[in-house]
């Protein structure tokens, strides 16, 4: 029931809904904002609306130097904004090393306003990155590493500026389909089993990582609400299916391209949803957001089972940030 309501979703928000385009305020001039994964698909649609919006900063974070100065003058063609205005910086969510400079390089920013954390991966085989599978490694562990990093800065900032920091992590009604079977919280480690490549579920591992990504979310969410250093709102959005690079491996069937023509938003539609995450109030804080409002996420999430495969998981996910930045818990 849970995956009929994802395809449900999917085929009720592309088909009928529309949404809003992004409107600024007063305040963006002033502001700067992160995005990652910034040189192509929803990554570059949604860093079009904030120079169109006028943010003061806008820092398009790319593995690739040289196509992210390429993103960048396309933006800086079709804005019109001063060359200063945004900025292209080294990101790699494959390495640790590349996330801690990036992080560092970011605190040393006057202040920071918003971090569209988009920079993910799609794929059905299994090959590793640092010491784990690949896509929970740039769609989780890493996403959650700058996350923490970026924490200390973004507390700075909302208690400097008076402005709450945004993280959004782009999010998939997937996530309602998402196959549970490793989860087991009777078993000993989530973590291992997922890492186990004679037992891992690719075919189900993208759906499972945003399932991973909305706990993760909602524990973040659940800390910030005690915390004394200062304000910080975390948020996972769904800009449903789209057009994009994203899903390059699935491409090549005749059936996927006849449902990506039919039901598949554009990029830039689908990004409106990424930039109403980085701009929408405190009542977004740990939660699931689609079509541009708060959602209910799947019963795996919401349920008795859900919690407590939350808490487990979130327990093994600080455990092994702290193994790659000692202390880094400390953050929260």
């Amino acid at each position: 029931m849970s995956a009929f309501y994802g395809v449900t979703s999917v085929l009720y928000s592309n088909l009928l809904v529309k949404l809003p385009v992004p409107t600024g305020n007063s305040e963006l001039p002033k502001q700067i904002f992160i995005v990652t994964g910034a040189n192509t698909g929803l990554g570059f649609e949604a860093s079009l609306h904030l120079a169109r919006l006028g943010v003061g900063k806008l820092i398009m974070a790319v593995r690739t130097p040289s196509k992210g100065e390429d993103a960048r003058q396309r933006i800086l063609d079709l804005t019109r904004r001063p060359e200063t205005s945004i900025e292209v910086w080294p990101l790699d969510m494959d390495r640790y090393d590349s996330v801690k400079a990036f992080a560092a390089r970011a605190s040393e920013l006057p202040r920071l306003d918003g971090v569209l954390a988009n920079a993910g991966i799609m794929t059905n085989t299994f090959s590793w990155s640092e010491d784990i599978e690949k896509t929970l490694n740039v769609n989780v562990v890493s996403t959650c590493l700058l996350y923490l990093l970026l924490l200390p800065k973004m507390h700075e900032s909302s208690q400097k500026t008076g402005y709450s920091c945004r993280y959004v992590i782009p999010n998939s009604a997937l996530h309602y389909s998402a196959p549970t079977a490793e989860l087991d919280p009777k078993q000993h480690s989530i973590l291992n089993r997922l890492n186990d490549p004679e037992k891992a579920d690719m075919a189900g591992r993208y759906p499972l990582s945003k399932l991973l990504m909305i706990y993760a979310v909602r524990e973040f969410a659940e800390r910030s609400k005690s915390s004394e250093k200062g304000s910080c709102i975390i948020n996972t959005t769904n800009p449903s299916f789209c057009k994009s690079n994203l899903a390059n491996e699935f491409q090549a069937s005749g059936g996927f391209k006849v449902f990506e023509k039919v039901v598949a938003r554009t990029s830039e539609e689908g990004s409106r949803v990424l930039v109403h995450g980085l701009l929408a109030g405190r009542e977004t804080n740990g939660q699931y957001l689609s079509n541009c409002r708060v959602e209910t996420p799947s019963c795996h999430v919401t349920g008795k089972w859900g919690q407590q495969v939350q808490k487990k998981f979130f327990g093994e996910l600080i455990e092994k940030l702290e193994s790659i930045q000692p202390g880094i818990s400390l953050h929260m």
